[in-house]
């Protein structure tokens, strides 16, 4: 059942990495590049007038939850890896030939 969860929890943390490379790459930059390809012309938006500072913050958003899933990811996995190699299972699968 951990197993699941461990993974469902890297499917969600992949998730959340195309989606903050969406947002980002959807945010008009200073030189008008791949952000306004979207709306047409640079000064139009795609999703309303005040988008750039709506952006901007869900952008932040997801970049705070990044850092800590990150974090979390990386302390679970070491603590799974504790857990395997105190109870004496192999960390790795080795192939032996007989």
């Amino acid at each position: 059942m951990m197993t699941f969860i461990y993974f469902a929890a890297i499917f969600l943390f992949l998730l959340l990495c195309v989606l903050l490379c969406a947002t980002i790459l959807i945010q008009e930059s200073k030189s008008s590049g791949f952000g306004a390809s979207f709306g047409g012309e640079s000064g139009n938006s795609l999703f309303g007038t005040s988008t750039a500072d709506v952006l901007k913050r869900f952008t932040a958003w997801l970049a705070v939850i990044f850092i800590a899933s990150c974090l979390l990811l990386s302390f679970w996995t070491s603590s799974m890896a504790r857990s395997k190699a105190s109870s004496g299972q192999p960390l790795s699968a080795e192939i032996v030939d007989d």
